[in-house]
C-alpha cells in the first residue's frame, strides 16, 4: 500500500468531494448557452472532434510548463497559476453565490493559495477547481470525444511517468515551489512512528510525508462524468465518480511505497467501467 489506510481513504473522499461539487457546478452551466462569469466564452470546438484541440492545448502547456521549469521562472510560474486558480474559482463560485460575490471569494483564495498557503486553503480551493474547469470544456464533449481523450491522456500518463520521466520532473518542482495542482495530505507514516517508540528515540524533529493526487487525475474523469451528466442525469453522473474512485482505491492498495504510477490508466479503466454500468442500468 503506497500510504497508511486512513491517509488513503481521505484522499479518496476528496476526490469524490471534488466530483460531487464539480458535478453541481457543471450542472448550473448546462446547457451550453448559458454564459460564464466575467465574460469568459466557452470554446467553440465541434464535440466529435473537440478532444483534438483539447489534446493539442495540453500538449503547449505542458512544454511551456517544462520551459518554465527549466528557466526555473518560479514568478512566471506563480502568476500562471495564480490566473487558473483565479479564472475556475470565479467560474466554480458563480455557480452557487452571486458574481460579484463569488469574484471577491475567488481573489481572496488566489492570494491566499499563493502566498498563505496551508493544507486547508489548498485542498478547499481544489475542491472547486475542477469543477470551474470543467464547466468550461464539458458543453463542447460528447461521449466520443471524451473517451479518445481519456485514451490519449492514459498513454501520454504512462509515457510521462515510466519513460520520459518529465511528469515526475515537473512534480517535484511544483512540490519544491509549493505551488502545485492537485489534492495533499501530510501526514507521519505509521511505521516510522513506531520505529522511534521501540527504539525510543527521542527527537523534536517530526517525519513528514505527503499522500498527493494530480490535478489531472481529479479534472479528466470529472469531464467524463460531466459528459454523462450532461448525457443520462445526475445519478448516472455520480455512479460515474464512483466508479473512477473505486479504480484510484485499488491503485493506492497495490502501489508500492516511493514508486511513482501513472493514474490516469487506472482512472480511464475506472470510468470506463462506470459507463458500462450505466448502459445496463440507464
Amino acid at each position: 500500500m503506497k500510504h497508511d489506510l486512513i491517509i488513503t481513504l481521505i484522499l479518496v473522499f476528496l476526490f469524490i468531494a471534488s466530483h460531487i461539487i464539480g458535478l453541481f457546478i457543471i450542472k448550473n452551466y448546462l446547457p451550453q448557452e448559458k454564459s460564464l462569469p466575467l465574460g469568459i466564452e466557452k470554446p467553440q470546438f465541434n464535440e466529435k472532434t473537440s478532444y483534438i484541440p483539447i489534446a493539442i492545448s495540453l500538449l503547449l502547456a505542458t512544454l511551456l510548463a517544462l520551459l518554465l521549469i527549466r528557466l526555473s521562472a518560479l514568478r512566471l510560474w506563480k502568476l500562471w497559476f495564480f490566473l487558473s486558480i483565479f479564472l475556475t474559482l470565479t467560474v466554480a463560485f458563480t455557480a452557487f453565490i452571486q458574481e460579484i460575490v463569488a469574484v471577491t471569494l475567488a481573489l481572496i483564495f488566489s492570494i491566499l493559495k499563493i502566498f498563505k498557503s496551508n493544507v486547508f486553503i489548498h485542498n478547499f480551493t481544489e475542491l472547486f477547481v475542477y469543477g470551474g474547469l470543467a464547466a468550461i470544456f464539458v458543453p463542447v464533449l460528447s461521449l466520443w470525444s471524451i473517451t479518445i481523450l481519456l485514451l490519449i491522456i492514459s498513454v501520454y500518463d504512462m509515457i510521462a511517468v515510466w519513460k520520459t520521466k518529465h511528469m515526475i520532473s515537473m512534480a517535484k518542482f511544483q512540490a519544491k515551489s509549493k505551488i502545485f495542482a492537485g489534492l495533499f495530505v501530510p501526514y507521519t507514516p505509521k511505521s516510522e512512528i513506531s520505529e522511534k517508540i521501540t527504539a525510543k528515540v527521542k527527537t523534536t524533529k517530526k517525519v513528514y510525508r505527503e499522500a498527493i493526487l494530480g490535478g489531472g487525475d481529479i479534472a479528466f474523469p470529472l469531464l467524463f462524468s460531466g459528459v454523462i451528466l450532461k448525457t443520462y442525469g445526475f445519478l448516472p453522473a455520480l455512479i460515474l465518480s464512483l466508479s473512477a474512485a473505486i479504480a484510484l482505491m485499488i491503485l493506492f492498495l497495490i502501489a508500492e511505497k516511493k514508486k511513482f504510477y501513472p493514474a490516469m490508466p487506472f482512472l480511464s479503466i475506472g470510468c470506463f467501467a462506470g459507463y458500462f454500468l450505466i448502459k445496463l442500468l440507464f
